[in-house]
Order: C-alpha cells, then sequence, then structure tokens
C-alpha cells in the first residue's frame, strides 16, 4: 500500500502554476514547433509507412499521457488510496478526439477511411492545438506532471498536423476540408450521445458532464458559443458549431495552400536567377 501511495504522490508533484507565455509554456510552444520542423526537414527519408507510423507512435504516447491524467484526478492518497472517478474531465473533449483518431489510423491504414482520419488531423486537430498553445489560460494547474501532459497533447496536434501537410501524406486541396468533416461529424455526434445519456441515468444531479462542452443540459461555458447558446435553439446552436469549427479548419487548409504558394514563387525566382 505505502508503495502505490508513494507513486501516487510522485505523479502528483506540485509546481507553482504556470502563467500564459512563461517559461513553461513558451518552452513547449517551441518544443512543438521544432518537433514539426524536424520532422518536415526529414519527411523525404520516409514512406507513407513511415508517416502513418508516426501518426499512430504519436497517439499511443499521448494515450499513455492520458491514461497518467485519469489516474492523477482519480486517486487520492491523504488517507490511504481512495478511488472517485471525476466525469467532468472524462476524456472525450473536442481535444481529446485527435488521440482516438490517431489510434484508428493504426486500425485503418489503407483507404478512404484513413485518409479522412488524417485529414482531420491536419485541419481540425491543428485548430484545436493552436487554440490552447496560443491561449492555455485554462489548461494549467500546480501539478507538474499534467501540465507536461496537456502541453505535450496539444503541441503535438500542432507538430502532426503540420507534418501531414508538408509531407504531402494530406493532400493540400480544396476537398481535403470535406474529407475530414465527417469525422468531425462523427465526433460531435458521441458527445451529443454521451451527453444525453448523462442526463438520461442521473448523472448530471452529482457530477459535471459536458463533453464537447455543447450540452444543453448543463450551464454553458465555452467562450463565445456559450453567448450563442443562450440566445439560439439548441438544433440551430449545433449547426453553427460544426459550421464555426469547420470553418476555422479550412481556414488552416487555406494557410497551408497559400504557403505551399510561396514557397514555389520563391523556388521558382530563386532558379530564374
Amino acid at each position: 500500500m505505502e508503495f502505490w501511495r508513494a507513486i501516487l504522490k510522485f505523479l502528483d508533484a506540485k509546481m507553482e502554476t504556470p502563467a500564459p507565455y512563461g517559461w513553461f509554456h513558451l518552452l513547449f510552444f517551441a518544443l512543438s514547433i521544432a518537433a514539426a520542423v524536424l520532422l518536415c526537414l526529414t519527411h523525404q527519408k520516409r514512406d507513407e509507412k513511415g508517416v502513418a507510423r508516426i501518426v499512430f507512435g504519436v497517439a499511443v504516447a499521448v494515450t499513455l499521457l492520458e491514461i497518467y491524467k485519469q489516474i492523477n484526478y482519480s486517486f487520492s492518497y491523504s488517507e490511504g488510496i481512495q478511488f472517485d472517478f471525476q466525469w467532468y474531465a472524462f476524456p472525450f473533449q473536442f481535444c481529446s478526439l485527435p488521440m482516438y483518431i490517431g489510434l484508428l489510423t493504426g486500425i485503418f491504414r489503407k483507404g478512404r477511411v484513413h485518409h479522412a482520419l488524417c485529414a482531420f488531423l491536419a485541419t481540425y486537430a491543428v485548430f484545436a492545438g493552436a487554440c490552447v498553445m496560443l491561449y492555455p489560460v485554462q489548461v494549467f494547474i500546480p501539478t507538474i506532471g499534467i501540465n507536461i501532459q496537456t502541453m505535450i497533447c496539444h503541441g503535438s496536434m500542432i507538430t502532426v498536423g503540420v507534418y501531414l501537410l508538408y509531407s504531402g501524406y494530406v493532400k493540400l486541396e480544396h476537398k481535403t476540408i470535406l474529407r475530414a468533416l465527417p469525422v468531425f461529424a462523427a465526433g460531435v455526434g458521441c458527445a451529443m450521445l454521451m451527453n444525453e445519456i448523462a442526463y438520461v441515468t442521473g448523472l448530471l444531479e452529482e457530477h459535471s458532464f459536458n463533453m464537447f462542452y455543447i450540452s444543453p443540459h448543463c450551464e454553458p461555458s465555452l467562450p463565445v458559443y456559450s453567448i450563442v447558446q443562450g440566445i439560439v435553439p439548441y438544433p440551430f446552436c449545433l449547426i453553427l458549431y460544426v459550421a464555426a469549427f469547420s470553418l476555422a479548419a479550412y481556414l488552416v487548409l487555406l494557410a497551408a495552400m497559400g504557403i505551399r504558394r510561396i514557397a514555389k514563387q520563391i523556388s521558382l525566382q530563386r532558379r530564374a536567377k
């Protein structure tokens, strides 16, 4: 018992809560960008199987970190070892979805489903990761391991997405967003189903459970969307939610297409000289 208590105490090591754009935040932001650059510089040496292995490998690493997070949140050791699952931290938020999608790429290794999953990772996931890495106000807590976990998980969304786009594994064309949209819609559908189950079973009477922050049975808390949810009927809220996130993901794709176009022009100008 003392051994496991020591392990739990180690996993719960404390630190001063990092400040946005402090050294801790900037360090992991820089590491995620550096990892993306390193992968992009070496992509020519990797075939399609190599790219797929990297995507799946990152998903496995993120999954292990998520397991650590759930252990840390659920177990306490002040008086023996006690278990109390924290339903508010159930791992199925928008930023958790890339973890599952990455794992699925290892199951669906070829074909339309595989490419749709990768298209999601290169668009929606990049947007989700960038939102947190640029504005991490609500993700930091006084626990070292959890802060490392959240930075790696969100930073890896940018790293993997940029790598998929730069390597050409995900095509830089407008149709890519149409391939990714059904994956996101499926995620939203699963979140809606979980939220309804939580309501019907009475889970919400004692616990907070709001996957994707779109439950009509919980107090709105998602920035901007919470304002809309208080004014617009729920079905239209969902339409706006999907449309807004899809537009943001499409802008990520357009930005990548624009960067490629600029890079080609610079290359042509250099050759002309």
